[in-house]
């Protein structure tokens, strides 16, 4: 499903996804090697109507990635390990966007079309963690379109 679709499945993990993704600007993106390992790499998401835009300069090791095997992993970043900061992971394909218009200042507007490969995520599965440092406990929220939403609050390490 597309970033509209999760944000009317899951409405408050989406808008609390959407706003650590914009106050971070930067997220860590999963992807699978040729080989089957994994590979992880900066990149900057970004909104668009109704989708999670994912861009990426046409010749990197990503791209290559994802043209071979869609399926990846967007997780939001943090700064600092005990910061409290709430993460979010999203799962899913990168699919081809059929429109690279994004809002904001999304780096590839302003490259030639064939410097960027402009993908948008499609979404199945989503987790966010909330930390309650004073207590001690975490908060993990987990949607996905086979389970819906679900909570689970526990203490921590």
């Amino acid at each position: 499903m597309n970033w509209g679709e999760f944000e009317a499945a899951a409405p408050a993990l989406a808008r609390a996804a959407e706003a650590r993704l914009e106050a971070t600007q930067v997220a860590l993106l999963g992807t699978v090697r040729a080989d089957g390992s994994p590979r992880i790499s900066p990149i900057e998401p970004y909104f668009a109507a109704d989708e999670l835009l994912l861009g990426a300069m046409t010749r990197s090791l990503k791209v290559r990635d994802l043209e071979r095997d869609p399926r990846c992993v967007l997780h939001s970043a943090i700064s600092h390990p005990d910061a409290g900061e709430p993460e979010f992971k999203l799962y899913g394909t990168a699919i081809e966007a059929a429109d690279r218009d994004a809002r904001g200042d999304a780096w590839w507007m302003s490259q030639p079309a064939e410097a960027a490969r402009v993908f948008a995520l499609r979404i199945v599965e989503a987790a966010a963690v909330a930390w309650d440092l004073e207590r001690g406990e975490m908060t993990v929220t987990r949607w996905s379109t086979r389970n819906g939403l679900e909570e689970k609050t526990r203490s921590y390490p």
